[in-house]
Order: structure tokens, then sequence, then C-alpha cells
């Protein structure tokens, strides 16, 4: 009797998780120096006000401005590909 062939991906996706892993760390390092240095820059009189400023602005230009939901589908390819349900 012929064994079903069971295809085991476990070291793939161990491989990934060690990738996918290896990249937080690296971005949460860049984050905490990034923290780091905008705490320096705001104890700084001159160069902490430009920093807040800046902030600000990327903030409000940013975070707060409004998006249509057809914007953020069409760039994400929703209407590109056939839903597959």
């Amino acid at each position: 009797m012929q064994q079903p062939y069971i295809d085991n991906q476990q070291d793939r996706l161990a491989e990934i998780f060690r990738q996918m892993d290896n990249q937080v760390t690296q971005e949460s390092k860049v984050a905490y120096l990034k923290i780091q240095s905008w705490q320096f820059a705001v104890r700084t009189p001159e160069i902490g006000a430009t920093y807040l400023r800046e902030a600000a602005s990327m903030i409000t230009q940013s975070l707060l401005s409004f998006v249509p939901n057809t914007f953020v589908l069409s760039e994400e390819g929703y209407y590109l590909n056939p839903i597959e349900n």
C-alpha cells in the first residue's frame, strides 16, 4: 500500500518566522533610536521647537487627513483581482 504524499513545510515556515522576527527586531531598534533622538531634540530648546512644529505638520498632513475608502481599495489592488470566496 502506498502512503499519501504529505508536504511538510515546517522548515520553510520556520525560516519565514525567523526572517520576520529578525525584521521586527531591527525595526524596533531603529524605532528606539528615533525615539531617543526625538527626546534629545525636544530637550534642546532651539532644535526642540523646530522638531515639534515639523511633527505637528506631519501628523496633521498624514494621520488626520481624510482618504476615501475607494482610494484605499484601489491602492491595495482590490479592483484588479476577482474576488475569491
